[in-house]
This record gives structure tokens, sequence and C-alpha cells, in this order.
């Protein structure tokens, strides 16, 4: 009788499981047939790990808001960013294209060209042509105008001239300059009495510095961060003037929460896209005051704490909006975590027992898990039923797929058709998959992840992490295995082979003679 009642509740669970994919089916299909295209909201956190959220696990740091969503959505266990540094990973999300196919697509100064073609496919290029709206407000960091700007003047081209119809950024990142917010390629609030210079190559007469000013600091840095100073931070990069248009960085994170609250409040009435790319947990680390201390885990964690909140403020206004269950959300990381990354600001003294990386070997700059397995959910309120998937997903995925939900016949370059499996229709992802850190590329398919050989440091000293460099190949069984300690190279000859004839079939032969100089920035 109590094998027989077992079968039962097997059997009535595989009936239930059925029945979920079935219903995602029928609504997707409904949205197709009946021409009611559902909002589409990425939601893009910097630097975050795959253990610092509470849905994967992180009991020493509360994220309330994500983990309900998750929970209620898809929850991928093996979703990837495609590389393990922020530029790349952008540059993949948006176009459907590796970012080692893109030389430039690298981390970049402040001052860079835009790097993604004008006449280049992206998910709001996309859209715009299936009648949606596009908006994008947080970070941007790929590359705006032609090479040599004028910050006192429109700058183009930029997000409005690569499918975006509303754009609302900061240049590049939270610790380079230019450190102001332009709004559909205009600086908001610049002063034209006071015109902004930058220069990413040598300062301007009698501007301050953090290397030869330290008295006028409030955050010490630690690597990298030497050069202008602004709100008593020292950035990457020279700038002068433009003092009116300058942001307070304890205030971004509200400031951007409320550009994204109020483009969807705009746009309730027509299809939109928008691509909401927050700041946290990139250094520096600015909690605004009421988050100061929320965390226990110094600056870093509060700045978790802080992302989480807004994240559940812009649901609310999803909610009180009555778009919540017309919207798909995407939610995930631009690559895997990093402590030190150029400040004192207690990251690694005040970590405790929490682990940012969820127990996987590397972070941010490597081609080990940690690099870029990161956090990564779907939700779709009454339409995508909860579950966790082991689907091998990537955000380079998201353009072919979101083209497949919103009845596009778009399928570009590298980003496969998992529109299945981000609805929760599917735990079939990916057979295969190449990952880029630096330039350094890694293959992984199946449970199998392999490493090639790399000249240089195994272990990047400042901030603390194994990159993956090894003079031989390492091959590892995720599955046996998931922190990567047991190389099955010298064992597993035949099945090393195989992975590199893939990745070779992929990547070239010519892998390890492109590698760029590993720049912490």
């Amino acid at each position: 009788m109590k094998k027989l009642n077992q079968v039962i509740i097997l059997a009535l669970m595989v009936l239930l499981n059925i029945s979920c994919k079935e219903k995602a089916k029928e609504h997707v299909d409904k949205v197709a047939t009946e021409k009611t295209p559902p909002n589409i909201i990425v939601i893009y956190t910097d630097d975050l790990g795959y253990g610092d959220v509470g849905f994967n696990g992180a009991t020493e740091l509360k994220t309330p808001n994500l983990d309900k969503l998750a929970n209620g959505g898809v929850r991928f266990t093996n979703g990837f960013a495609s590389s393990a540094t922020c530029t790349p990973s952008r540059y993949a999300l948006l176009t459907g294209v590796y970012p080692w196919r893109e030389k430039n697509a690298k981390i970049l100064p402040g001052t860079a060209p835009l790097i993604i073609g004008t006449d280049q496919m992206t998910i709001p290029k996309m859209l715009k042509s299936k009648g949606y709206h596009t908006g994008i407000v947080g970070k941007w960091h790929l590359g705006l105008g032609t090479g040599n700007v004028n910050w006192n003047e429109r700058v183009s081209p930029g997000p409005n001239e690569v499918g975006f119809d509303y754009s609302y950024i900061m240049a590049a990142t939270q610790d380079r300059v230019p450190t102001v917010y332009i709004e559909n390629g205009n600086v908001v609030g610049l002063d034209p009495d006071d015109p902004i210079e930058i220069s990413y190559k040598e300062n301007f007469e009698g501007q301050p510095n953090g290397k030869d000013n330290p008295e006028l600091l409030k955050m010490k840095w630690h690597h990298g961060h030497n050069s202008s100073i602004v709100n008593g931070i020292p950035r990457i990069g020279f700038m002068k003037g433009g003092e009116a248009a300058k942001w307070k960085d304890e205030d971004m994170a509200d400031h951007f929460l409320k550009e994204a609250q109020d483009y969807v409040k705009k746009h309730k009435n027509e299809p939109f896209f928008l691509y909401y790319a927050m700041q946290q947990p990139h250094v520096p680390r600015t909690p605004h005051e009421r988050f100061v201390g929320a965390s226990g885990l110094g600056p870093r964690g509060d700045v978790i704490v802080e992302a989480d909140w807004c994240i559940g403020e812009f649901i609310k206004t999803l909610e009180e909006e009555g778009l919540l269950e017309n919207t798909l959300i995407v939610f995930s990381s631009d690559n895997g975590p990093v402590l030190n990354d150029g400040y004192y600001d207690d990251a690694v003294e005040k970590l405790g027992n929490h682990t940012p990386a969820g127990g996987l070997r590397g972070g941010k700059y490597s081609l080990f898990e940690a690099g870029t397995r990161v956090p990564f959910f779907t939700y779709w309120k009454g339409t995508i039923q909860p579950s966790v998937s082991d689907a091998l997903v990537c955000q380079m995925d998201l353009l072919t797929s979101l083209a497949e939900l919103v009845g596009s016949d778009l399928k570009v370059g590298d980003s496969e058709n998992l529109l299945d499996a981000f609805i929760g229709k599917s735990d079939k992802g990916r057979d295969e998959l190449v990952i880029e850190a630096t330039s350094r590329t890694a293959f992984k398919a199946g449970d199998w992840v392999m490493i090639p050989p790399y000249n240089g440091p195994a272990v990047i000293k400042n901030v603390n992490i194994e990159i993956g460099n090894a003079q031989g190949f390492q091959l590892y069984n995720l599955k046996e295995d998931i922190q990567q300690q047991n190389n099955l190279a010298e064992t597993h000859k035949e099945k090393l082979e195989d992975m590199i004839a893939k990745f070779e079939a992929i990547r070239g032969k010519s892998y390890n003679k492109k590698t760029q100089k590993i720049e912490l920035k």
C-alpha cells in the first residue's frame, strides 16, 4: 500500500508539471494569435554573484523581493552571462552575438566609441519592428559617439541609434568619468558656462586627484581608482567642469528607480520594452543613508539590500498600474562577484559567513563557474508557473527567444531560441556554450566544462580571484564536481579531445593567440 501511494503521488506530480507547462504554452500561444504582446522588462544587476541572493541559498543576506519573484517564476540554476566582465556581457545580451566576435567588446573607458553597429540587430530594434516602445534606464557601458565626444552637445551615436526610443543612462560605470546622467544623448542639468572636459590620459591643470590629494577623500582607493575626485570619491579618468550636472552617488539607486517607474507609467497603454540596468553592487558602493548598515556586511551587502528594495518598489508600480499580469520580467547579472574591486570599503573584512559565489570557484574576471554562472530567473504572473530549471541558458539567447514570443521570425547568429525554457514549458536548453573572460574563452557542453591553457597569473592578487589560467587543459565534470576541484584532463583524454574539437569548431584554433592584457576596471 505504501508503494502504491508513492506511485500515485509521483504520477500526480508528473501530471501537475505537465499541466503547468501546458498552461504556459496556452497563454503564450494566445498572445501570438490575439496579438496582445506582453510588456518585456530586463532587470540587469552589476557584479551580483550566484550566491548573493536568497533564492540561490544566501542566508546571511536578505533579498525578499527578488526571492518572491524568483520563486514565483522559472529559477535557472544553470543560467549564464556570456562573459565574466561587464561590457562583453551587455554586448551579447543586446545583440545576440558572442562578445569575442567583436574585438572592441572589452571593459571600456568612459570615452570609448559605440561598439554596437547602428546597422546591427538588437533586442530593442527587433521589438520596435513589432510595435514596441523601447527604453533603457541605468548603466550603458557600450560606448558613445565615434571616438571624440563633445559632452556639451548631443552625444551620438548611442542607445537611441541602436533601437532605444528613450534612454536615461550613465555613460560607463559609477567609478568612471563622466559622472553625469545622459538623457537621449544630452547631459542632464549641464550649465553651458561650465563645459565638461574628459581625459583618460592626463589630468587637467589645477584639478585635484585621488593620488595626490588623499585629504579630500571620503572613500580610499585600493587600486586603479586614483584620478578625479567627485563627491569625495576618486574615479577612473579625469574630468573638469560640469559641476551642476554631476550625480550624487548615494541618490543614484533612487534616481534610476524613479526613471524606471516613470517610464512604465508613461507607456502603460502601449507594449513596451524596458532595459533597467542597475548599478549595484558595482564599486563604488554608496548606499543611501536609509540602507547604511542594513545588511551587517558593509557597503557591498547594503547596496544589494538597496537593490532588492528598489526592485520591490518597481514591482509595486507595475501592480498599481495594472501591468504585472501582462509583463514578462527577466532578471540576471552581467557577471559574477568581486569583493575588493578598487576601494577600501570593508567588503572583505565584513563578509562574515556570506559566500557571494555560492560555493562556485572564481568570480568576476574568471573562466571558472562563478565568473559567468549568475542569478537568473523569468517571471510572468499568471503565465509562468513556479519551477526550478537546470536548462543551460544564456542571456545571449534572449534576442531570438523574445523574437519568437512576439511573432518575429528573426534569428540572430549565436542567439538560440529557448523561449520554451524561458517560460517554463521545457527543461531543454542549450547543448553547448562558449564563455569568455577578458578575451580568454572556455567551452561548456552538458555537465562538462573545458578550459584551454592560458599564460598569465592563476590569481589576480588585487581582487584575490582565481581566473582559470593554467599551463595545461582543464576538464571538469560539474555534475560531480561543481566546485571544480578535480581536473580530469589527464584521465578522460577522449572526452577532452571531443570538447576541444567542438570548441575549435566554434572558436577557431587561434583562440589563445589573441588574448588581451587583463585590466581591473
